[in-house]
């Protein structure tokens, strides 16, 4: 009989010992899929059960009854108001979607001739281009992009939409324009101006020029301290007390300075918070690199700040596009108006109308504003991506 030695003993059998490393199980059933994010999301503590229950409950309660009244009980077609009301063979009539076909184009347009609405469409169709062309990151030559959004998309709309003589074009008085057309203008105004002016206004704000900073900060807090209401009765009142009569700015035009001037004033806010924001270092490096004071903000301090401060820009655009609903009190008719006004139009004078058209402006503007939201957050998580690289 032989005897081991040391070396056998301490070299395993290599029948007896794998090579290859187990593969790594898949987690449980209940940890992943669908049910795992049911369990880590909505029912992961009490609070979250509770939570979770009630809020089924209220979409349960909500929900059913708003999609009987927009699309159950709804009624697509009919030429006036006995289309929309109870009958014997149809004792619940939800949203009067008649009503909204019917009034169509008094909701885009207004009193703007029929004749001349080619003019607004080719405006609409000028605008999405040049909104396309300036968010759209991976578009070809955005400098000439800027060019033709902030200068040619101007001038060519004010022709168009106004009129010139010269030219051919009957003009139309502001006071005939109404609906989604002044919607989109008041608030593409305020867009473009507020954010170029709210910058020039927050780098006053932070000047050590004491006149610069003193005007800033008069402007700014003065503005932001009354209603936009105040702000629009403002300019529409105290705008021609300024210029001779004969060169006084309609309605539309001094409410359009008014949004600007109210934006503008938040947006300084909302730029400065950026600025603030910025390290010290930054400001000190740019400088070493004997950067001077706009070559510094143009190439490090803006470009940084205003990344910071995109969900902070995007929810006063946001705000602003909603406030376009106040021109009404100077006598403006924008989109919610012409509703407000068509539904008390006894043609079309039934229970369900009123309802129906704030159903409609309701999805307008949630359209409108859910679309400014997610773009934002696509530049944000586009940026971010960026700066892990």
């Amino acid at each position: 009989m032989s005897i081991a030695t040391q070396d056998d003993l301490n070299v395993p059998d290599a029948r007896y010992v794998r090579v290859a490393p187990v593969e790594a199980l898949p987690p449980p059933v209940a940890a992943r899929g669908v049910v795992g994010w049911v369990r880590a999301n909505l029912f992961s503590s009490p609070a979250n059960i509770f939570l979770t229950l009630l809020t089924a409950a209220l979409i349960i309660w909500i929900v059913p009854p708003v999609i009987e009244f927009v699309f159950t009980h709804a009624v697509w077609s009919g030429s006036d108001r006995e289309a929309c009301l109870p009958t014997a063979d149809r004792p619940e009539v939800g949203a009067c979607w008649a009503f909204v076909r019917d009034r169509f184009s008094y909701f885009i347009y207004g009193s703007y001739p029929i004749p001349e609405r080619w003019r607004v469409n080719i405006f609409f169709a000028m605008l999405a281009v040049g909104i396309v062309w300036m968010l759209r990151l991976e578009a070809p030559r955005r400098d000439l992009g800027a060019l033709y959004f902030f200068v040619i998309v101007p001038i060519v709309s004010y022709i168009l939409l106004t009129g010139w003589e010269a030219i051919g074009l009957r003009r139309v008085d502001t006071s005939l324009w109404g609906g989604v057309l002044v919607t989109i203008v008041v608030s593409w105004v305020g867009i473009v101006f507020s954010l170029p002016i709210g910058i020039l206004l927050a780098l006053g704000r932070r000047s050590t020029m004491p006149a610069v900073k003193l005007l800033s900060v008069i402007f700014i807090e003065f503005v932001r301290g009354v209603p936009l209401i105040t702000v629009l009765f403002m300019a529409s009142v105290m705008l021609p007390l300024f210029v001779p009569d004969a060169y006084s700015p309609d309605k539309l035009l001094r409410a359009l300075i008014g949004i600007a001037m109210f934006a503008s004033a938040y947006m300084a806010e909302v730029v400065r918070a950026g600025l603030q924001a910025m390290p010290k270092g930054q400001y000190e490096g740019a400088m070493a690199v004997g950067l001077g004071y706009w070559q510094m903000m143009y190439l490090i301090i803006l470009p940084q700040a205003l990344k910071i401060t995109i969900p902070n820009i995007v929810n006063t655009y946001i705000g602003l596009f909603k406030d376009t609903t106040l021109v009404v009190i100077v006598g403006i008719f924008d989109f919610l108006h012409t509703v407000e006004v068509s539904r008390i139009d006894p043609k079309w004078a039934a229970p369900t109308t009123s309802a129906t058209g704030y159903v409609f402006a309701a999805i307008f503007y949630f359209i409108f504003c859910f679309s400014m939201s997610r773009y934002a957050k696509s530049v944000e998580a586009r940026l971010g991506k960026a700066d892990r690289r």
